[in-house]
């Protein structure tokens, strides 16, 4: 029988593991594989933490939740800060937001995860988000015939609005204008194409990860009939109530979108 060399010549290493019943081979793959194992487990532990700060969402806080949105990532809009396309066909071109849009002071939030899809820094105080709350109540309440108070269509847990009738084509699941997220203030809501563009150029929001344009059914037809809008947008928690005049107009705007109905 040939001697085996066990210099540190590694093509003898195919050799090692295929005439050799000594459990060193094993060994020596285990603790080749171990620092790369460790990294990977840590790395997962750590962004799995990351995914349950961001707080409850439209996915469960579980590890199955978890597996999803990693899943998910892998068809995310490459740009959320990019516009989506515009189609030949949509009528009216122009949106509802004003030429004197204001840009909003200073940079942008940092914002994480898909869903839920959440603000990590500049937050809102808890006062600001009673004061959003309650805007948003007495706007359903100034509207009975347009408007609707009920729970997200797309959060499953908080409160969003929607409206009663609209073009069937802009309604966001069950016709929802918006919700809010109670742990940073921000919101989701579904604008015109125009108004969308106003809102990244002003640094009011940016788009959702999942909110393709409508070409995206073509690479994803597993989850199409699920995504969002592709005027799915988040807009950044009000800092204080200049800015909250501002997201009022833009919740405005997506009524006006989603229910083809201009608020006075």
């Amino acid at each position: 029988m040939q001697a085996l060399n066990f210099s540190p010549d590694t093509r003898q290493l195919p050799v090692l593991l295929a005439t050799t019943n000594s459990p060193l081979p094993i060994l020596l793959l285990l603790i080749t594989c171990l620092p790369s194992l460790l990294l990977a487990a840590h790395y997962i532990r750590k962004d799995y933490h990351a995914f349950l700060a961001l707080g409850p969402g439209g996915t469960p806080s579980t590890p199955t939740g978890y597996a999803r949105i990693c899943i998910l990532r892998l068809f995310t809009v490459r740009d959320p800060l990019s516009p989506p396309s515009t189609p030949p066909s949509l009528h009216p071109k122009h949106g509802q937001l004003p030429s004197s849009f204001p840009t909003r002071a200073g940079p942008r939030p940092t914002v994480a995860g898909i869903a839920p899809h959440r603000q990590t820094t500049q937050r809102a105080s808890k006062t600001m988000y009673v004061t959003l709350s309650n805007r948003i109540r007495e706007l359903v309440n100034a509207h009975p015939s347009t408007l609707r108070a009920a729970t997200s269509c797309f959060e499953k847990h908080s409160t969003g609005i929607f409206c009663m009738a609209g073009p069937a084509q802009r309604h966001a699941c069950d016709g929802e204008v918006c919700h809010s997220h109670p742990v940073d203030g921000s919101l989701h809501l579904t604008l015109h194409p125009a108004d969308v563009r106003a809102v990244l150029e002003k640094k009011w929001g940016e788009r959702h990860p999942l909110a393709w344009d409508d070409g995206g059914g073509q690479w994803c037809w597993w989850w199409w009939a699920k995504s969002v809008p592709p005027g799915f947008v988040m807009i950044y928690a009000p800092r204080d109530e200049r800015e909250l005049e501002v997201v009022m107009d833009i919740i405005r705007a997506a009524v006006w979108w989603v229910g083809g109905t201009e608020l006075k």
